[in-house]
């Protein structure tokens, strides 16, 4: 089996190595070659792992769970609910930066660009971490799912302390992968306009996280953009 040098941050890199060598890595990889020989797949390569990229293991303090990149062009850049600086925000990100300003009184950003948060320790990870061209969950179930709940309990089982947001049901199906009496877990509705009114809106998410952090010891985070 060719050994896969995935480019990603350093401490991911040995933290994660035991996956990149594992059987499942090996299909995955080439089952997105033959994909990229077909299809446009979102986000480009570069980025797949920008995540991990700008929140390295050691700084992680939050933890947000998506399920999938958006699938439209230009939308996805590796990090679970935003998108580059030029693009709309969807209407899930809007919806969290509606309860942003309804919790802590930040103004309404002007884009969607969330590096910010990422820079700060905020994990922003998607479960499926690609997707074909505008066809959702076209990449689910070919490998990705166990890689990031392996992210997940690696994250459990080494640090203390971490703040794992979760919403919408998907997400919290995976806190049976989190040691619950070392971290903390918030859920809420997912932040969809087809969901958000069921309690989303009002889970006050992101002062409850910093409260969290203050309690030991550690910088708020800025959710301002």
């Amino acid at each position: 089996m060719a050994r896969i040098d995935p480019q990603i941050e350093h401490t991911w890199k040995s933290i994660l190595n035991e996956e990149f060598n594992a059987q499942y890595f090996q299909e995955l990889k080439e089952f997105l070659v033959a994909e990229k020989l077909r299809h446009t797949v979102y986000p480009p390569g570069s980025l797949i792992f920008n995540a991990f990229q700008l929140t390295p293991f050691d700084q992680v303090r939050v933890v947000i769970l998506g399920q999938d990149p958006y699938h439209g062009k230009g939308q996805a850049h590796g990090l679970c609910f935003s998108v580059p600086g030029k693009v709309v925000p969807p209407p899930s990100l809007v919806n969290i930066f509606r309860e942003i300003h309804s919790d802590l009184g930040n103004p309404l950003p002007k884009h969607g660009n969330l590096e910010k948060w990422a820079r700060q320790g905020v994990l922003l990870l998607n479960a499926t971490l690609t997707v074909r061209a505008n066809q959702a969950g076209s990449h689910q179930k070919k490998g990705w799912e166990l890689f990031t709940d392996s992210v997940i309990r690696k994250l459990s089982d080494k640090r203390v302390g971490l703040v794992f947001l979760l919403w919408g049901k998907y997400a919290q199906d995976k806190e049976q992968l989190i040691d619950t009496k070392k971290h903390y877990v918030l859920k809420a509705a997912h932040p969809s306009p087809f969901s958000a009114y069921n309690g989303f809106f009002g889970c006050r998410h992101f002062s409850k996280t910093n409260e969290i952090l203050r309690r030991h010891g550690l910088n708020e985070i800025d959710w301002s953009l």
